[in-house]
């Protein structure tokens, strides 16, 4: 072979050689990549080819699949009640994508995840169709029914657990949206779709996860767990150093009570009661930044939860000065909470000082039923020893029983619970959020804590008493008689 001839088929042997390697390249080490990419259409197909399987509460489907008129996507997600349960399962769309629990089981719902490799091997000798599996959830349909319709028009959010587990037993958010709208394709799918991403009543924000609010007073519950952890104080009924008026350390500034309350000295009881400022301020600047910080964080602050839907996290600042940490054990300043952040600190209290994981996914199922992950409750942190919740939960009885908590009362139940009204706006010239969280405690044990937030309303008199309190008993109370 002449020289001419032999460069040309080397050449031609390295082309080939390429073509071999970027062939395997493809087909071995980017083919995960590329049959999941965004642009690659046969996976929205694929995935809309079949009945997507369910999300189920209780032993009820609360999502289906419905057949359309399309070639390529046969089938599109629907859902029962969507408003009331869109805070719990997100959204599915053709063309949108999915959200939430839609979206981190969708290998579970399509039949796609490599846990279904058997179920999808049975299917293929025995000549079944491809199927999707289901998503059991820890939620309670009276519970959620109650947070939601409780809500009603108002904007706002609940979240209940079950302190014992941590299971998620409600997930409500107004205003709300229906996922159904955008399932499609359709012209109508888009425009509804705009139509939600541009309200500016932000519908398709998940308040009780996405949402951090100045919890006001109800932080005070956690500022109380710091003076009885750190020994500041070791007896609810014994009387604080606490000046009336006070000043907050490094300034002229009183730090104001509500209304006519006598705090004077008051007992962490009483305090609680009537929701005394100073006492509460006075500790936080008393235990100092690092001791309100350490506690802050035990219950769960300034870190992300998983339900698995991420939660924000929630705030306690760690910059701060004396009379910046008294206000800010106030839960006001810059502390800042989610609703679920919120439920979880009543929930510690309520399991005598333990807090577990919060979950809302019990069980995941192949389409013949089998189980195929099954959630176990996680201890997540100990913030307060037993003797100390229990000295807590006397003083939140207290101020449901004596005080402003009084609009959450069950009749042959034990509810311990506090209210919160958080200022917002310059100068503390908005509208103030309506704040209560609570637990319930029967001859079983703690079945229910709940935190509610009322984020504006048309009330002239917005307290957590008053607007949040009904909501979290009605919730309660839901989940006391499901039980029952």
């Amino acid at each position: 072979m002449n020289k001419p001839l032999r460069r040309i088929a080397i050449f031609c042997g390295v082309l080939i050689l390429a073509l071999l390697v970027r062939t395997n390249w493809i087909q071995y080490v980017d083919a995960d990549e590329l049959s999941t990419h965004k642009l690659n259409k046969r996976v929205d197909i694929e995935r809309y080819s079949i009945k997507r399987g369910d999300i189920i509460v209780g032993d009820t489907a609360i999502t289906g699949s419905k057949e359309t008129d399309d070639t390529f996507y046969k089938y599109k997600r629907t859902w029962k009640n969507g408003p009331m349960w869109a805070p719990v399962t997100g959204y599915a769309s053709q063309v949108f994508g999915s959200s939430q629990i839609e979206n981190l089981e969708d290998g579970i719902l399509t039949g796609n995840d490599d846990r279904l490799f058997f179920s999808r091997t049975i299917d293929m000798i025995t000549g079944e169709k491809k199927a999707g599996g289901n998503v059991v959830t820890t939620l309670n349909g009276a519970a959620q029914k109650a947070a939601f319709e409780g809500l009603g028009n108002k904007k706002g959010a609940v979240a209940a657990i079950d302190p014992e587990t941590g299971a998620i037993l409600a997930l409500a958010s107004t205003p709300s949206y229906d996922p159904a709208e955008f399932a499609g394709r359709s012209d109508k799918d888009g425009e509804a779709w705009n139509r939600l991403k541009d309200d500016p009543e932000k519908p398709m924000l998940n308040r009780a996860l996405r949402e951090t609010y100045a919890p006001g007073s109800t932080f005070k519950v956690v500022t109380a767990a710091a003076a009885l952890e750190h020994g500041l104080y070791d007896d609810v009924d014994a009387k604080t150093k606490t000046p009336s008026p006070w000043t907050m350390p490094g300034t002229r500034t009183e730090l104001p009570n509500h209304g006519t309350a006598d705090c004077k000295n008051a007992p962490l009881r009483e305090a609680m009661r009537v929701s005394c400022n100073t006492v509460f301020g006075k500790i936080g600047s008393d235990l100092g930044k690092d001791k309100m910080i350490e506690t802050a964080e035990k219950f769960g602050f300034n870190e992300e939860q998983f339900t698995p839907v991420r939660a924000d996290a929630s705030v306690f600042p760690t910059e701060l000065n004396p009379s910046q940490t008294a206000l800010s054990s106030i839960g006001q300043f810059n502390t800042r909470a989610t609703p679920l952040q919120m439920a979880m600190v009543t929930a510690a209290i309520a399991n005598d000082g333990t807090l577990m994981q919060p979950y809302m996914v019990s069980e995941l199922k192949a389409p013949n039923l089998d189980t195929v992950k099954k959630t176990s409750p996680k201890t997540l942190s100990e913030p307060l020893s037993k003797p100390n919740a229990q000295k807590l939960q006397e003083t939140l009885e207290t101020t449901v029983n004596e005080g402003t908590g009084s609009n959450a009362k069950i009749d042959g139940v034990t509810v311990g619970g506090k209210t919160g009204t958080a200022e917002t706006g310059e100068n503390n010239e908005g509208t103030p959020f309506a704040w209560f969280i609570s637990y319930a405690k029967t001859d079983s044990g703690s079945p229910v804590a709940v935190a509610v937030v009322v984020e504006d309303s048309d009330a002239e008199d917005v307290t957590g008493g008053g607007l949040a309190a009904p909501i979290a008993k009605d919730v309660m109370k839901a989940v006391i008689d499901s039980k029952g």
